[in-house]
């Protein structure tokens, strides 16, 4: 047991070491800063790794063997379909790696430490008895708190809580759940694709009165999760995305915040909200009343209201969640986001400088993982456009990740896995222009003069066929420039097609 950043820590490492032969075992004991220990490497023929939070050493320099690799799963849990294992009443992970005929060839000792006294910023809102959303970053700490969560919820509360674990990240892969989830019950996923079935199962089976799930990533899972919401169930999850922003640009979990869709108004009712016929309006009652981006451990973005948040945003006002900050002696600092320069505006984030805070908050992508993306593409794109960015070879490095759309279709479960909580932008087809696109989209670059009047052609076009629900057909541009238009027509509802032959080929926007 110990303490970090006035958090109480507990790794129950002993009980992994327990399952290593001894010669290891004593040879990680003899290291300092076990406290820093992340995962133990072996490898068929290689020497054991210790990786430690900066570094990596070899703890003996015997080649792993067929019989330590044995040893050690013989004495863990039973390896599922993922090639995951546990140990009962813990969140060590042991994971294999198999050879053509399955047999294990290296295993990954992973670390898993609870944390305690995490929410403490957070409680008032959980007392609120509200769907809570959590959201931030990969690795800034949604999992910690969703466990102390639903320990809290259980322990202090009284409530009927199941914890809904995917990937065993709450409890633990073992049967028997980790201590940290206290009173609280746990179903486990055979696989991530039956996620969403096993939440409405667990409302139907057990009569919780909170369900606690984590990684909402499919619109099944939203699908679900507003199911169990209406049901009069308490929600407590997170979703793929780093703030309330990402989730109302990404269609497959907007409903989680209500969804959004296109109105068209009539004159009256435009002339009387000073706006244009043709509106974006919220379509529901959100799942989620209030959403908690987490920016660090101990600092949270809080947005009370999803619905008014939502409202205001599709109006194009600013929204200011209240920022916390828990201090080292335990205190909590409330501010405004104005105070701190977190905002937002009416399109999207809008960076501010004045402290830290924004920049963690709001800062630029940095680095991206190409899923099926041609590789050379993206570089030239970037270069292009004058991005820094860093394209990795590991989705768990990424910020966001490139995917095309065949590979949605094809391998969903896998790409979902390996995108965890990155955003995921998905391209039509793995060509520059579409790469173009969609960098514009997540870095913001401002389009060039000859994009923003073909924008502002086609936005003109747009208003004239809501308007009076006649096609209209626009100037001849070139390729690149109608699949902006195309797809501006596509936001709207609208359908769109290309007529004629180069170089008068053009684009027609009519109604569906």
């Amino acid at each position: 047991m110990n303490s970090k950043s006035g958090h109480e820590v507990v790794d129950d490492l002993h009980l992994l070491l327990e399952v290593i032969p001894q010669d290891l075992r004593e040879a990680l004991l003899a290291r300092p800063g076990r406290e820093e220990l992340l995962e133990i490497v072996l490898d068929l023929g290689r020497p054991p790794e210790a990786r430690y939070a900066g570094e990596s050493v070899y703890i003996s320099q015997e080649p792993v063997h067929a019989d330590t690799l044995e040893y050690i799963a013989s004495r863990v849990g039973e390896f599922g379909e993922d090639n995951r294992a546990g140990i009962p009443a813990t969140l060590h992970r042991i994971s294999a790696m198999r050879n053509r005929r399955g047999h294990i060839v290296g295993l990954t000792l992973r670390i898993g430490r609870a944390v305690y006294g995490t929410i403490d910023i957070m409680r008032d809102i959980v007392e609120t008895g509200k769907n809570i959303l959590l959201m931030g970053r990969p690795g800034i700490g949604k999992t910690t708190k969703l466990r102390e969560l639903a320990r809290v919820l259980a322990d202090e509360f009284g409530k009927r809580v199941v914890v809904v674990d995917t990937s065993n990240e709450i409890a633990g892969d073992g049967d028997i759940p980790h201590p940290a989830i206290g009173r609280a019950r746990r179903m486990q996923v055979r696989r991530p694709d039956l996620q969403h079935a096993v939440m409405i199962e667990a409302v139907e089976n057990h009569m919780p009165e909170v369900i606690v799930i984590d990684e909402i990533g499919t619109e099944a899972e939203a699908l679900a999760s507003r199911t169990i919401a209406e049901r009069g169930v308490q929600l407590v999850g997170t979703a793929h995305g780093n703030s309330l922003d990402n989730l109302m640009m990404n269609p497959t979990l907007a409903d989680l915040i209500g969804g959004i869709q296109t109105v068209i108004l009539s004159d009256e009712e435009a002339a009387r909200r000073r706006t244009q016929k043709s509106v974006l309006e919220r379509k529901a009652p959100p799942t989620f009343d209030i959403v908690v981006e987490i920016i660090e451990i101990d600092q949270l973005a809080i947005h009370y209201d999803v619905a008014e948040t939502v409202d205001a945003f599709l109006r194009g006002e600013r929204l200011s969640p209240e920022i916390r900050q828990r201090q080292p002696d335990g205190s909590v600092e409330v501010a405004t986001s104005q105070q701190v320069g977190y905002g937002w505006g009416g399109n999207g984030p809008r960076k501010e400088a004045r402290t830290s805070v924004a920049k963690r908050t709001v800062g630029k992508i940095m680095r991206i993982f190409p899923y099926g993306i041609n590789r050379s593409k993206l570089e030239k794109a970037l270069q292009d456009l004058q991005i820094d960015a860093q394209i990795v070879k590991d989705a768990a490095e990424a910020d966001a990740i490139l995917a095309l759309k065949a590979y949605q279709r094809r391998e969903g479960a896998k790409l979902r896995e390996a995108a965890g909580n990155a955003p995921v932008h998905i391209l039509r087809a793995n060509t520059y222009n579409q790469i173009l696109i969609a960098l514009r989209e997540i870095f913001r670059v401002k389009q060039r003069s000859a994009e923003d009047t073909v924008l502002k052609e086609a936005e003109r076009a747009v208003k004239q066929v809501l308007e009076t629900l006649q096609p209209v057909e626009l100037p001849p541009v070139p390729a690149p420039l109608r699949r902006i238009q195309h797809r501006l027509a596509n936001q709207y509802g609208l359908a769109s097609n290309s007529m004629g032959v180069e170089p008068k080929r053009r684009v027609r926007i009519s109604p569906r």
